[in-house]
């Protein structure tokens, strides 16, 4: 898809990923938690997360009628050349217990790469976006990674299982390294919205396993965009649908990744 076109798209996305997070914000003032419902072990949705994917939806089948879709909550499924990827509130969890930090993610697939990200974080009304090749924004201003050379002077940014824990001793074992040898480790609840602090220099460095494509596509491009760099946990390049991602600015990207590779590694071996 040419720039041109990606360019014309970019705007009424970002209008979207706002209409969603506008609905999102109003249910927040009085949402109660008999309005939950429980997918699984710690995975919960309300009709929140449904009405603002429906939402998405209905907007981006008017913006590229020809892009089928990958959604978390299934409100439409299927695949074409192109494909919308769609989290219509990544951080539902915090949004339940009324904790600041939930996003709206959107991203544009073309086989396999995406080419399009928008992220908008509702309590600060941050948008992140990029289309590729197009460098990475954040409410209209350009944004790139941090520029720590050292991991002793890096923030890191994670998220914690919550029902997978297969990983857990290795996870541990990377969390006891971290901790020892960095500025700290923090745990925001939302991947999206690590990835997009991760791209505007907030966290030097991000690695969570047990994702889905809809957490990390328009974050991803986000961070690439913004000077970062990306992998899975064995530095190869299934991070889209391979549910584990390692990010960092360049200049870290190799030690981090390796102490992460490392433990998971040897688990493997056990």
């Amino acid at each position: 898809m040419e720039t041109q076109i990606l360019n014309s798209i970019l705007p009424l996305v970002i209008s979207t990923a706002k209409k969603a997070g506008a609905f999102i914000r109003k249910e927040r003032e009085n949402f109660s938690s008999d309005k939950i419902e429980v997918k699984g072990l710690n995975d919960l949705v309300s009709y929140v997360d449904k009405t603002s994917e429906a939402i998405i939806v209905k907007e981006l089948q008017l913006i590229f009628p020809e892009a089928g879709f990958i959604v978390e909550e299934n409100t439409l499924s299927f695949k074409k050349e192109y494909n919308w990827i769609v989290d219509p509130l990544d951080g539902t969890t915090n949004f339940i217990h009324g904790i600041p930090c939930y996003a709206v993610s959107i991203a544009l697939e073309h086989k396999g790469e995406i080419i399009l990200g928008v992220v908008y974080e509702v309590s600060r009304s941050e948008c992140f976006y990029a289309i590729s090749r197009g460098g990475a924004f954040l409410n209209e201003k350009p944004i790139v990674v941090s520029k720590n050379k050292h991991l002793k002077d890096c923030l890191i940014a994670t998220g914690f299982p919550i029902y997978n824990f297969e990983k857990i001793v290795p996870y541990l074992k990377t969390l006891e390294y971290f901790m020892r040898n960095t500025h700290g480790i923090r745990r925001i609840g939302a991947a999206a919205a690590d990835l997009c602090y991760l791209a505007c220099g907030r966290v030097d460095a991000f690695f969570e396993y047990n994702l889905n494509s809809w957490d990390v596509a328009a974050g991803v491009l986000i961070v690439k965009e913004a000077g970062g760099k990306v992998s899975d946990f064995k530095k190869s390049n299934d991070w889209l649908f391979g549910k584990e991602l390692i990010a960092a600015n360049p200049t870290v990207f190799d030690v981090f990744s390796s102490e992460i590779q490392t433990n998971f590694s040897q688990n493997n071996k056990i």
